[in-house]
């Protein structure tokens, strides 16, 4: 996340909803990247989304000409809870907060989203339902919606959720994250030829997508992993190519943002003495099907070698503070060109070149 700064000068952050030093309230303008103060008359006075305004649950500002007075996030929900339950509107704050992240990040990475331009997030929504409304919700993401379950904005509900499943780390950040890959996927990959570049290097890195997903999804709930996790940022990563990148989509998020928060709260990598495994630049190459970029796999290895450091950090400063690991996962070769390959098609997207 990028630090931002009060129109006074004083620094504000992603959530912030006012200035500590000049007292008056702002909103985030994520079309700018820059807050704004809101003011309280005039027709062109900047005014925070009406969820904000309601319910307390958003700090971005409204968008120009929409009817409803929604911020660009909240306008994306299809379904949302029943707002008449408090407990439902807190936790309701908890999923619009990690989802207003990811459209941030997103925007960050030069992926357009803005809506009703032909773009690459045109048509993509969300539906929050409660456990309590639908006992078989689940999250999950089709045909450009993604369903969240809101119960997993409760701490408990979730670390429960994590330990039952065997998972290192579950966040409602890394959902939205997760969920988005699947969307990505099917806006860059679904409208492609068979023998597409694209689509070739997808498969030689990540697997052929055209396997059984249901019978895949069932054989590793029901019996493990069909495969190794070996070359896996997660096990569950390992059970359909989909999932694996999903998996390393989310990471990649996690990665560009936190390095991003790093460098922006004027912290040097520099004067970091960590020896960390490095990567040989063969390690991260692309499919030959994309040809030979030497030159910016180099520059992807300049990003990842930083994040392992910075990863290590984070870890160590959570162990201090008796904390569990704040990323407890291991990116291996295969992993780090995956990772590469995502970064490749990020690349390709900003520069207008998808197909």
């Amino acid at each position: 996340m990028k630090r931002f700064l009060c129109p006074c000068g004083n620094t504000l952050f992603f959530d912030s909803t006012s200035c500590l030093a000049c007292r008056r309230p702002v909103a985030c303008d994520p079309v700018r990247k820059a807050f704004v103060v809101l003011e309280s008359a005039g027709p062109a006075a900047a005014r925070l989304c009406a969820n904000g305004l309601q319910y307390g649950v958003c700090n971005w500002l409204a968008m120009p000409g929409q009817q409803a007075g929604l911020c660009l996030s909240c306008q994306m929900d299809r379904v949302i809870p029943n707002l008449g339950d408090r407990r439902n509107v807190m936790l309701w704050g908890k999923v619009e907060a990690a989802k207003r992240r990811l459209i941030f990040e997103l925007i960050g990475l030069g992926i357009p989203m803005t809506p009703g331009g032909r773009n690459l997030f045109d048509g993509l929504t969300f539906r929050i339902v409660s456990t309590r409304l639908d006992s078989g919700v689940t999250m999950g993401h089709l045909n450009g919606l993604i369903t969240v379950n809101l119960e997993e904005a409760d701490d408990t509900y979730r670390q429960i959720n994590r330990q039952t499943l065997g998972e290192e780390s579950r966040t409602l950040l890394g959902h939205f994250r997760h969920e988005s890959g699947h969307f990505v996927w099917q806006q860059w990959f679904d409208a492609l030829s068979w023998n597409h570049a694209h689509r070739l290097a997808f498969r030689e890195c990540f697997g052929d997508e055209r396997q059984d997903y249901s019978w895949a999804l069932y054989h590793h709930y029901a019996v493990g992993s069909a495969r190794s996790p070996d070359n896996f940022i997660s096990a569950y990563a390992s059970c359909h190519p989909w999932e694996d990148w999903a998996e390393t989509w989310a990471h990649y998020l996690q990665m560009m943002d936190g390095l991003q928060t790093f460098h922006s709260l004027g912290l040097d990598l520099s004067q970091l003495t960590l020896a960390c495994d490095q990567f040989e630049p063969t390690t991260v190459a692309l499919p030959g099907v994309l040809g030979i970029r030497k030159l910016d796999d180099a520059g992807f290895l300049v990003n990842l070698s930083a994040w392992l450091q910075v990863a290590a950090v984070l870890n160590e400063l959570s162990a201090s503070a008796g904390q569990p690991m704040l990323y407890p996962f291991v990116i291996d070769g295969g992993v780090a060109r995956k990772l590469r390959l995502i970064h490749y098609f990020v690349q390709t997207c900003r520069q207008g070149a998808r197909r």
